[in-house]
């Protein structure tokens, strides 16, 4: 039976169970299927990727692959710990594989529910008193928004030049700038190890949410600039945000969740083998964004990524899913070489590229990262199979693509086929959701590859 065969379109959300006769209504499969609810947002909200898929997912999924107590669910690409929160939520050991240092933090801090929610407090209020106070000493902070040419001839602090060049352009102002830096000069001082992951993740979140100039579309991009922001305020803010939290979760503490810094196509090196029953996760999709920048700014000001040479390092244990992040000596496409589609997709892309006359070293290489992306995930799920237990089921979120030169890439299909000679079963691909196409306004589907490892 074909892929396209095993496609339901209905979405497995409890909420969003059709009626029969009746049409789903499109808001369950626009709008709540990717939206993070009210009532989820305890730790979830931390710090999260914008196109994080929703913690309801992750529930709904438990339930289509039949997780039971006692079992281990991975996220192989596990980004801030979407999956992971949850499983930890509700009980179920769990672990992720991540290879953004960022991200992986995220996943790390999040999954920790051991500290004193009154000690975290005590210690977030005295670290911001301090930085208030080196603030005013400057007279930065008696009117804090005061526009920056009345600090005109003050002397600002900013990041030397190499680690100032990774930033997006005009992704945080000056002053907003020189305030952070101050702050997280005042975390290292007054460092207290049972508190300071937490504060350094409150830090990255205020970063993006309340003092940078970022926005975020189709791809990460500067908006109108923020020439001030309350940084300190915005940040204490988060801190005690997370002490509520923990509050309410602490006694689930002790539900084991372990994430791991590495590349996901190396499973095997980082994970027991037999050891997974469930995986429910999204690896990256072909197109042309890189997932680098979406976490460029904290990665930066938070020392994860420092230099030209650890941003090259990042992006080559990521699979190759745009352009930006191919080089010279990948080889993943050899995994696909037999994969006629694949194959097809790729000259489709270059025919179009030579049709067009695009002659751009980025275009050049729409045609070779399609092989590789669909190379690095078949290596991901050859790599897989020995950490699976006999009987394990999978669930991947994956979406359909335009983004080369308008050639349809139906990833889960694709991604259906690969699984499948690879020996696992196609369960099924259901529908998670439809958007729009930019390029081509047409709706594109994401769906999930519903799989299972037969052992």
């Amino acid at each position: 039976m074909s892929p396209r065969a095993l496609i339901t379109d209905t979405l497995p959300f409890s909420e969003c169970l059709p009626v029969a006769g009746q049409p789903m209504p499109a808001r369950c499969r626009n709008g709540d299927a990717n939206k993070l609810r009210h009532e989820d947002r305890p730790v979830h909200d931390w710090y999260r990727f914008v196109l994080s898929y929703p913690p309801h997912f992750v529930r709904d999924y438990l339930g289509r692959l039949g997780a039971l107590p006692g079992q281990t669910v991975l996220d192989p690409f596990c980004g801030t710990g979407t999956t992971l929160v949850e499983c930890k939520k509700l009980g179920f050991a769990s672990a992720g594989i991540e290879t953004n240092p960022m991200a992986h933090f995220a996943s790390r801090v999040k999954t920790d529910w051991s500290p004193d929610p009154d000690g975290l407090v005590r210690h977030a209020e005295a670290v911001a008193e301090e930085a208030l106070a080196a603030l005013t000493s400057d007279e930065m902070e008696k009117s804090p928004l005061r526009h920056l040419t009345e600090f005109h001839g003050r002397r600002l602090r900013t990041l030397d030049p190499e680690r100032m060049k990774l930033l997006l352009t005009d992704s945080i102002s000056p002053l907003p700038l020189h305030k952070s830096l101050i702050l997280i000069d005042e975390l290292a001082r007054l460092r207290d190890e049972r508190y300071h992951d937490h504060e350094v993740l409150a830090l990255a979140r205020t970063l993006v949410f309340s003092a940078s100039n970022l926005n975020f579309g189709p791809e990460v991009g500067a908006g109108r600039p923020k020439h001030d922001a309350y940084v300190v305020e915005a940040w204490l803010a988060a801190v005690r945000s997370m002490a509520r939290d923990l509050c309410r979760l602490s006694v689930q503490q002790s539900v084991p969740c372990v994430t791991h810094l590495g590349d996901s196509r190396e499973a095997l090196r980082l994970l027991e083998p037999q050891s997974i029953d469930v995986v429910i996760t999204s690896p990256p999709y072909p197109n042309e964004k890189d997932y680098t920048r979406t976490t460029r700014l904290e990665s930066v000001l938070l020392g994860f990524v420092n230099t030209k040479a650890e941003l090259r390092a990042l992006k080559q244990g990521l699979v190759r899913s745009n352009t930006r992040g191919v080089y010279k000596d990948d080889d993943d496409d050899r995994w696909i070489q037999g994969n006629l589609e694949v194959q097809r997709i790729a000259d489709d892309i270059e025919a179009r590229r030579i049709e067009l006359g695009k002659t751009s070293g980025f275009e050049r290489l729409y045609a070779r990262v399609t092989k590789l992306y669909f190379g690095g995930m078949a290596r991901h799920l050859a790599e897989l199979r020995a950490v699976l237990r006999p009987g394990a089921r999978l669930g991947y979120v994956v979406g359909d693509q335009a983004s080369y030169l308008r050639v349809m890439i139906r990833t889960g299909q694709i991604l259906a086929d690969i699984a499948r000679s690879l020996g696992y079963e196609v369960i099924g691909i259901d529908l998670f959701r439809t958007r729009l196409a930019t390029a081509t306004k047409e709706q594109l589907r994401e769906e999930v590859v519903v799989l299972r490892w037969p052992g």
